[in-house]
């Protein structure tokens, strides 16, 4: 009896445990999904605060946004 009682709290443990891991890893995906976009338009970039700089080309020979939100990304 003594058993079960011991292996029934550890059962819920382990279930109590798997669901927060669970919310972390929802968590977790939910701010990757915010994240900025591998390259921007023109307007998104002076939108966010910056300028389009097409004298210092990124390693994909695109124009990158200067100053801003999204300093440093490529500007498509």
């Amino acid at each position: 009896m003594r058993i079960r009682r011991i292996l029934a709290a550890g059962i819920a443990t382990a279930a109590l445990a798997g669901l927060g891991l669970t919310g972390a890893a929802t968590a977790t995906t939910g701010t990757a999904t915010t994240a900025a976009p591998a390259s921007l338009t023109p307007g998104e970039c002076i939108d966010g605060g910056g300028t389009v700089d097409r004298s210092n080309l990124s390693a994909a020979h695109l124009p990158t946004c200067k100053g801003g939100k999204f300093n440093g990304q490529e500007v498509d």
